[in-house]
């Protein structure tokens, strides 16, 4: 399911709905249908319809909310599309939606035009809503209740997205703003992520005041947003953390030896010794390179062993069966490690071979080297059943399994300011 199903596809970006999203629909109908059913004046419109018609509205104002949550991200999305990005998805979840894009836009002014499309799309629809407000109190009470509601919330939408502090739609404001009078896109996170943490905790702390001094559970509420804030604004920061560290560290800080060496004259049964000898290591046989007197001939595969009799296994020689060293992914030790994530998503067994200054066989890195290179950098020690989960299965742990969406996204921000730099 990933991070939820997906429903339609609007210009080719689908919209999904994440599991919680059914908490939050169950929770506002049931708001709504306590405030249309307590409503004054409303008694005699209710006098004509059957009983369940209150639960009826309040689920058609519950969705009706969420279509223009739906509109709110579309307008992200398309301004998002116009300026040249990539979007993945528009996701429904518990504290609302998030349209989710390939990379940031090239300039502070398309990033901008892209953070405030959604907050005008939440005025422009409270504007309209307040517009045909009279017409719709002229149909029905009902429906002059419903607009009004719609269009209250709207506005609540677009003035509280516009608070600036990430991860609302004002801190990304403020960080495009920062970003075109400073010049620096990481000048503008930082202040964004600041704001928006000194956001979160005025949420949570008002939240709970609320609900202890006051008895007021609209405070939890409070919290929930606060709570919501920090986990995103950390997420942020933490997304910058890594960049640094993936730019710092080398491949050579990473690299451990999953490499055998055996002399060329040797025989396969050699070979089919050293392999038995490791037949319980999951994480995969290491390669074997084949030396002769100090030099390097190249590396050899277990096939000989699967395609020649046991019988011959004492006169052949290891030379014979040698394949070429170039044929094994490989990397430089002194490249940046960005490099090596990029690499091992391409390299079929998800190792490489590494490389030093001279071209000679130094070490190996695979997606675990290179995690605990990085959580030791990050002063950061997770579960030792979790390291040993991810070890035989040769993935990155969890917290670090979106390594390649983000050197992919450094890329193409390398990509853009290499671009512009030339222009």
């Amino acid at each position: 399911m990933g991070d939820g199903w997906e429903l339609i596809k609007i210009k080719g970006i689908p919209l999904k709905i994440h599991p919680s999203w059914f908490a939050i629909v169950a929770i506002t109908t049931v708001l709504f249908q306590e405030r249309v059913a307590s409503a004054p004046g409303l008694a005699e419109a209710f006098a004509a319809l059957p009983s369940w018609s209150s639960w009826g509205i309040g689920l058609g104002t519950s969705l009706l909310l969420f279509l223009s949550v739906v509109l709110h991200e579309l307008g992200h999305a398309l301004v998002a599309l116009r300026e040249g990005v990539k979007v993945r998805s528009i996701t429904l979840f518990l504290m609302g939606g998030v349209a989710r894009v390939d990379q940031e836009c090239d300039t502070a002014m398309g990033a901008f035009r892209v953070a405030a499309a959604g907050p005008l799309v939440s005025l422009l629809l409270a504007l309209g809503l307040g517009l045909v407000l009279p017409f719709g109190q002229g149909l029905s009470p009902l429906v002059g209740f419903v607009v009004i509601q719609l269009a209250v919330l709207n506005l609540m939408l677009g003035l509280f997205n516009l608070l600036p502090g990430l991860p609302l739609d004002g801190g990304l404001i403020l960080k495009a703003l920062i970003w075109r009078f400073t010049g620096s896109r990481e000048k503008g996170m930082q202040v964004a992520t600041a704001s928006g943490r000194a956001l979160s905790l005025t949420a949570l702390f008002y939240g709970l005041a609320l609900l202890v001094f006051v008895r007021n559970p609209a405070g939890l509420w409070m919290m929930l947003l606060g709570w919501f804030g920090l986990n995103a604004n950390r997420g942020q920061s933490q997304m910058l953390v890594l960049e640094k560290v993936l730019t710092e560290l080398k491949v050579s800080d990473a690299a451990g030896r999953r490499f055998r060496v055996l002399e060329a004259d040797q025989s396969l049964r050699r070979l089919s010794r050293l392999r038995l000898q490791h037949e319980d290591d999951q994480r995969g046989a290491d390669w074997v390179l084949i030396c002769r007197a100090g030099r390097w001939l190249g590396w050899i595969d277990d096939r000989s062993l699967r395609d020649l009799p046991v019988q011959q296994w004492d006169s052949e020689r290891l030379e014979d069966h040698v394949l070429p060293l170039a044929d094994l992914p490989s990397i430089k030790d002194g490249e940046p490690l960005w490099r090596a994530v990029q690499e091992l998503e391409r390299a079929p067994q998800g190792r490489l071979l590494v490389f030093s200054p001279a071209g000679l066989p130094s070490g190996t890195i695979d997606r675990m080297d290179l995690s605990e290179a990085v959580l030791t950098r990050l002063g950061v020690r997770l579960p030792a059943p979790m390291l040993e989960a991810a070890r035989k299965q040769n993935a990155y742990p969890l917290g670090l399994v979106m390594l390649p969406q983000l050197v992919e996204s450094m890329q193409a921000k390398n990509r853009r300011e290499s671009a512009q730099s030339a222009a």
